[in-house]
């Protein structure tokens, strides 16, 4: 059987597919010749991230489809309930990434209360002439310890934030319309860990009293934060929103950042991907990324196993 990977599979995946017997192809195929390429080779499998797009055209014209399967979290490039409606398995690997993802959340929080958004920009091209004022410039920066941290969306994700916000020494605040509560287990290097339970709450008091927020949801219909809950939060609030892009309104961002009621924003997910609005780029009080949270090489070997475990499960237990 053949597994077109055309976003890319680590090589772990590889190897684990290859000793069961599949052919992996990890050709990069456009999207516009994504179904002739499928039909021609007889494609069984088709993995993808977040580039490539499986919708119901290809889903018809691909009748020899058995697995279509997304490397990470969420689905949003495919046509799911349409592709199982046409007796298709869809899988993906939700907890593979969840650690990768939450330490890029604290990248751009450390960056941010660090200055280091601005300070990587300028330092090159003033240090050597302006090195006290840069200084001057970047002497206000806070530690995130004993700062309270407002995580929307309490999934795989958010409590993986949590995790490292406590051992940060952090307080954590949480809102999620699906979980009531949860138990966060810290583990330390040497095998001690302790258990903290946080219970959720409404999103007015996460907007209310955090020091920083940070989201963690799927792609929504509408804004999850806008100009009306921007209003809401405290002067001076970080936002980091590694999630998908337009769960932030990125106008009233904009315009809340200019105001001084936020302080900083890390982006990794775009409104417009993968051609984010010049204002978000230019502005100098953002720290940005071109959605990699789940791009580290461990998450990657987790999601390419995973996917491969999956697939074997599958094709074996309808061959028996």
């Amino acid at each position: 059987m053949k597994v077109l990977a055309n976003d890319g599979i680590s090589q772990s995946g590889i190897e684990a597919l290859n000793a069961e017997g599949f052919e992996v192809i990890t050709t990069t195929v456009a999207q516009e010749q994504l179904i002739n390429y499928i039909n021609e080779k007889n494609i069984d499998v088709l993995l993808v991230r977040s580039a490539t797009k499986v919708r119901k055209d290809l889903i018809d014209a691909c009748p020899n489809l058995k697995i279509i399967g997304r490397g990470g979290v969420g689905m949003d490039n495919i046509d799911v309930e349409y592709a199982r409606s046409k007796n298709l398995h869809v899988i993906n690997t939700p907890a593979a990434s969840s650690q990768s993802v939450a330490e890029l959340v604290f990248a751009h929080l450390f960056g941010g209360v660090r200055f280091l958004y601005d300070a990587n920009r300028n330092m090159p091209l003033d240090g050597d002439s302006k090195f006290n004022t840069l200084k001057k410039n970047y002497a206000q920066g806070k530690e995130l310890r004993g700062k309270t941290l407002g995580i929307v969306g309490f999934g795989r994700i958010g409590r993986e934030v949590a995790k490292i916000a406590l051992g940060v020494g952090m307080k954590v605040i949480a809102s999620d319309k699906f979980v009531g509560k949860a138990t966060i287990k810290v583990e330390f290097y040497n095998g001690q860990f302790i258990n903290v339970e946080i219970e959720t709450q409404p999103m007015k008091d996460i907007l209310k009293h955090s020091d920083f927020i940070t989201l963690h949801v799927p792609a929504q219909d509408n804004y999850v934060i806008g100009e009306k809950q921007f209003s809401q939060m405290k002067d001076g609030v970080g936002i980091v929103n590694a999630a998908r892009g337009g769960v932030i309104d990125e106008v009233a961002l904009v315009k809340a950042i200019d105001s001084g009621k936020v302080a900083f924003a890390g982006l990794d997910t775009f409104e417009s991907e993968p051609t984010p609005a010049i204002k978000v780029l230019m502005n100098g009080k953002m720290s940005l990324t071109p959605h990699i949270g789940a791009a580290t090489n461990e998450a990657q070997d987790r999601i390419g196993t995973e996917l491969a475990s999956q697939i074997v499960s599958i094709l074996k237990t309808e061959n028996v």
